[in-house]
Formats: C-alpha cells, sequence, structure tokens
C-alpha cells in the first residue's frame, strides 16, 4: 500500500460536516490552541480502520503522514507507530527515537492521548525516566502532556512515583488541557491505590487548579467530592 492510496483512503472516508465539528472541538481558529489544524471528519475507529488497512506502511511513509497539516493523517500515522510498536519488538527502540524526535507533529490532546502511554510509556517502564521530566518542563503544551500522560503506563503496572512526582512539576500549569490530564492520570492512580491519591491530595488539594480537583476526585463519593471541592478535608 503507497502513500498516495492511503491518502486517497483518508480523503473518501471524511465527512464535511462532522470536519467543521472537529474543527470547533479541537480548537482550530486564530489564537486557540489547535490554531491552523485541518480536519477531514473521520472518525477514531475509521482512522484505526485505516491504519490496520496499512499496517506495512514503511516509517518513511510513516514519516509523511506524520508531518502532513490535516489531523487525520497524523493521527494514522500515530496509531501505525503504536500498532507496529506492539507486534514488533525489534522495532520498538527505533519507534520511541523517531517520535521523541517527532513531538512537534504530535500537537493536539487525542494524538498524545492515543499514543504516548503506548509508545514512550511502555518503552520507558525498566529505563531511565529523565527524558520525561524534561518534556514535563518544556515551553511545548504537547510535550509537557506527553509527559504526564505517557506515565499511565506505570500507572498500570501498580508503579506511582513519577506520576506524582511530574503532576508535582505540572501542579501550577497555566494551560486547562494540562490541568486535564494530570487530573486524569491522578484519576487513574486512584483506581489502582485511593490511599496514595488521597495522601497527595491532602498535601496539594487546596492549591491545585479547580479543574485538576475536580478530574482526580471524580471517582469518590459525592460527600467526599464536596469536602475537597471546599476545602473541608
Amino acid at each position: 500500500m503507497t502513500i498516495v492510496l492511503i491518502k486517497s483512503d483518508i480523503r473518501k472516508a471524511g465527512n464535511k460536516k462532522k470536519a467543521k465539528l472537529l474543527a470547533g472541538y479541537f480548537k482550530t481558529r486564530k489564537g486557540e490552541y489547535g490554531e491552523g489544524d485541518i480536519f477531514l471528519g473521520l472518525t477514531v475507529p475509521k482512522s484505526r480502520e485505516i491504519a490496520i488497512k496499512n499496517k506495512d506502511l514503511s516509517l518513511r511513509d510513516i514519516e509523511s503522514l506524520l508531518k502532513s497539516k490535516i489531523h487525520e493523517e497524523r493521527l494514522i500515522a500515530l496509531l501505525l507507530l503504536v500498532y507496529n510498536y506492539e507486534k514488533h519488538p525489534e522495532k520498538q527502540k527505533g519507534i520511541y527515537n523517531f517520535y521523541l524526535r517527532n513531538t512537534k507533529y504530535i500537537n493536539n490532546w487525542d494524538l498524545v492521548d492515543l499514543s504516548s502511554h503506548e509508545i514512550v510509556g511502555n518503552y520507558l517502564l525498566n529505563k531511565d525516566k529523565s527524558v520525561l521530566y524534561k518534556l514535563a518542563k518544556s515551553k511545548t503544551i504537547w510535550e509537557r502532556r506527553i509527559a504526564i500522560i505517557s506515565t499511565a503506563a506505570f500507572i498500570r503496572k501498580n508503579r506511582f512515583s513519577d506520576t506524582l512526582e511530574i503532576s508535582r512539576l505540572l501542579l501550577h500549569d497555566k494551560h486547562d488541557l494540562i490541568h486535564k490530564a494530570v487530573g486524569w492520570m491522578l484519576r487513574e492512580l486512584g483506581k489502582k491505590d485511593l490511599r496514595v491519591l488521597e495522601d497527595f491530595l491532602k498535601g496539594h488539594y487546596k492549591s491545585m487548579p479547580r479543574t485538576m480537583l475536580r478530574y482526580s476526585i471524580e471517582r469518590f463519593k459525592e460527600s467526599k467530592r464536596k469536602q475537597y471541592l471546599k476545602g473541608k478535608i
């Protein structure tokens, strides 16, 4: 399957009405976080279907898709990287390095959320994780989001220290999308060990952004959520 044919498949699967809705949802207007991004209107399941159909696409062609101005082409490139990372252990180091070299194209929250923990997080499970702390201090919001979302792979293995430490680094981040990401990862941690989450919250919840706190306590009983939100824990 050539790059020309996969791009043809992507365009055939587009939906102008849905593309307009997605452009609004992913904040593509001037001054918004997704400024200038172009959508064709594919669903994620359809994007996955096209990725699997083209699972043998070369890394050169995947790179071409990843550097596209079209959002769904970048998404499919990342889905292909995730697929190849899972299916070909011998390619994992190369895919991990390729991913980190190309973070400038992983530039919306869905692109980060569907790929970073599957590639970066899984690769770093038993390795030095200093790259995540470097990303957490990046001026680029998407690299900061990659840093925290990658720790989902550690949470799956009941390893919480990096999630907690990177959450501390991002505690006073100015961007709402980071507040949501940190709160989400803290909530996932809480599913594994509620005591660890509550210990963290007791030290930080009064200074956390409201959105981050709401996300992190989403699964608590209503009475306890209210106590946290009122600052009475």
